[in-house]
């Protein structure tokens, strides 16, 4: 029976163990790859040898790693030809030899590498990008803003759910300094293809409402290096780069870096570590407003003491200034007083002699205007003297009176009238016929 053939797993992971370690061609050779998730452990560097495809998707991925006897002697090798240590990003030259274990799969042990070939891909397309955006102005844009002295009200770009965005929270919630601080997740996909669209399209929604937030925090917990792929593209690059508020980065772990961390107001390694510096900018904040309050309480107390001394040295000094005041006022008085009766004085006797003057005047006035008068009626007297009717009679003239009137013509005379006739000695009556 077919049963009777079977292998076991085992003796299955055996014969690939023999086949792979047997051939010549996967041993001692040459691969060129890109490194990912490099890390040491143990005196041992293990990581993934990633190749990807013309449009930058990961099309092949092996685990290596270069045993301690061997990493010393290559790392100093390497950093004396590029000045870098073996890390995430670069596109190495490797020699080595492929392996199968029965419990940890297919491997390759690295025993050399040509440091001439060091540029990784990952690391090109970064440059690109930072060249780019550079050229274009926006490289600087969100890394020069001033980040707020007092960051508490925190727009949220992570996956929901996510470890790191657990880790986040719990740090804030349970700071122990007790600051308080108002979150708002805005979830988005945080490793694979849909990365970038993603978190542009929560940087637009936290756009619409800019005046709830003081800066925005873009984090993902720890994971494989290649999963962090989203985060070396252009579009998510450019939209952190001119974003108006400040962006704080906490991607990956430690060793971990992408574009954003290049381009952001600023870079933590982890999300705890974004957290750990959003406490410390209000600790910060917390301590120098402390130290303001003390020093105006200082300055205050300071102050204080002063005016009292001040005031106690107006007090005993207050009756002597008070009397001398009141000296230089009496004597001020005393000249103005005089001053005010000079003045008077000589109003006074300029005031005499101007009515002095217009009694004169008046009297002058007054006699010329009686004058006139009193030499007017004598010569009217005299001439109604002279004209009157006595006179006229005393110089040979007589007047006829009829019932009292003087009569001036004939007419006026009627048979038996009785008119009196006027004489300078008498009168005499008659009477008409």
């Amino acid at each position: 029976m077919a049963e009777n053939n079977a292998l076991t797993l085992q003796q299955l992971q055996q014969l690939i163990g023999n086949t792979v370690r047997k051939n010549p061609q996967l041993q001692g050779v040459w691969v060129t790859a890109e490194l990912s998730d490099v890390r040491v452990a143990g005196g041992h560097c293990y990581m993934e040898l990633i190749e990807k495809d013309v449009i930058g998707n990961t099309c092949a991925k092996m685990r290596a790693m270069i045993w301690n006897n061997t990493l010393n002697t290559l790392r100093g090798k390497f950093y004396a030809a590029t000045g870098k240590d073996i890390c995430t990003g670069m596109k190495v030259m490797v020699r080595g030899s492929a392996n199968h274990h029965n419990l940890y799969g297919l491997s390759f042990t690295i025993s050399d590498i040509d440091p001439a070939y060091t540029v990784g891909d990952m690391e090109r397309i970064r440059r690109e990008i930072l060249e780019r955006l550079h050229k274009e102005g926006f490289l600087d844009r969100n890394r020069s803003l001033r980040f707020p002295p007092v960051p508490q009200r925190v727009a949220v770009i992570s996956a929901e759910g996510a470890a790191g965005y657990g880790d986040f929270i719990n740090q804030l919630v349970n700071n122990p300094d007790g600051f308080k601080f108002y979150t708002h997740l805005f979830p988005a996909v945080m490793q694979g293809e849909k990365t970038s669209q993603s978190v542009r399209n929560a940087l637009e929604q936290i756009r619409r409402n800019l005046d709830l937030w003081d800066c925005v925090v873009i984090i993902r917990g720890g994971g494989a290096t290649t999963d962090l792929n989203g985060f070396d593209e252009y579009e998510v690059a450019k939209a952190v780069a001119v974003f108006p508020l400040p962006v704080a980065v906490g991607i990956g772990h430690e060793r971990d870096r992408t574009v954003l961390d290049e381009i952001a107001c600023r870079r933590c390694k982890t999300p705890t570590a974004v957290a750990a510096m959003l406490i410390d900018s209000l600790r910060l904040a917390y301590t120098a407003t402390v130290e303001r309050v003390k020093k105006i309480a200082r300055y205050s107390a300071d102050a204080m003491k002063g005016e009292k001394y001040r005031i106690a040295n107006i007090e005993t000094a207050l009756p002597a200034r008070v009397q001398t005041r009141i000296m230089r006022s009496e004597k001020r008085l005393g000249e103005i007083g005089h001053s005010i009766e000079r003045a008077l004085s000589r109003r006074y006797s300029s005031e005499s002699e101007r009515m002095r003057m217009l009694r004169y005047r008046f009297e002058k006035a007054c006699m010329q205007v009686t004058e006139k008068p009193a030499t007017k009626l004598k010569n009217l007297e005299n001439m109604v003297r002279v004209l009157s009717p006595q006179n006229t009679i005393n110089r040979g003239y007589s007047l006829t009176l009829l019932n009292g009137k003087a009569v001036k013509s004939i007419g006026e005379l009627r048979k038996g009238d009785t008119v009196t006739t006027c004489l300078s000695d008498g009168t005499v009556e008659s009477t008409i016929r």
